[in-house]
């Protein structure tokens, strides 16, 4: 694992825009295409601002970039608090995507929450993630996988989670195994309010969910100062 330490949350928001990217040039010039696994959250929104705003924008071709999210809340379609909603707002909806290329979880619509993760799971087989994003929470949760839930340790490759104890309380999550097949996977945290989790989920024998995710390849956590203020050099 690698810390990289930005002094502040715009900071992080502009420098993890640039590597965002690098990365997805980088994967499309090896494999043609890229897949990446999207998250939610304040720090999510500032980087995919940031990314519209950077000037390296048009170097990745954003129409052969498959999109996917890491976790949903059921809720039903356009709701304000789906991350897909704002995703599609502060994101995708400015950029030259593929529509067949984005990959939004199940909403409520009508639907069983279990038929639904099994539906994403069916849609999810065998695509390869380049980068995986993932929100780190105040408690060290990361997607829908909360501390001490049983869906930490679901086989499942998509699982529909219930009594979330954030709510709303009804949710559909990548799991661990899922989101560890990535070829990367990059940790966000953001302001004071998570610098007991970033300490926590390096303490040896961490059972924290942040803890227990890593990228085939590289497993990056991108903080700010004060999200790391616990942190040893």
């Amino acid at each position: 694992m690698t810390v990289v330490v930005h002094g502040d949350p715009k900071l992080l928001a502009e420098a993890t825009a640039a590597r965002l990217i690098v990365r997805l040039t980088d994967a499309q010039a090896e494999r043609g295409v890229a897949s990446l696994v999207l998250t939610g959250g304040r720090i999510a929104a500032q980087i995919y601002a940031a990314v519209h705003a950077s000037s390296a924008r048009d170097a990745v071709d954003w129409s052969r970039v498959d999109f996917w999210w890491g976790d949903e809340r059921f809720l039903p379609s356009g709701d304000p608090d789906r991350n897909e909603t704002q995703a599609r707002e502060a994101f995708l909806a400015a950029l030259p995507v593929d529509p067949g290329r984005v990959h939004p979880m199940p909403a409520a619509d009508g639907a069983d929450p279990a038929a639904a993760a099994a539906a994403y799971e069916r849609e999810v087989a065998g695509a390869q993630f380049d980068l995986v994003l993932l929100g780190v929470g105040e408690d060290g949760h990361v997607a829908s996988v909360f501390p001490g839930h049983p869906v930490g340790d679901d086989p499942r490759p998509v699982a529909d989670v219930h009594d979330s104890p954030k709510p709303p309380p009804v949710r559909i999550t990548l799991t661990l195994p899922t989101l560890s097949t990535a070829a990367e996977v990059w940790l966000l945290a953001s302001g004071a309010g998570k610098a007991d989790a970033v300490r926590d989920a390096f303490a040896a024998g961490s059972s924290l969910p942040a803890a227990r995710v890593h990228g085939r390849d590289r497993t990056l956590w991108l903080v700010d100062t004060d999200a790391a203020q616990f942190l040893r050099s």
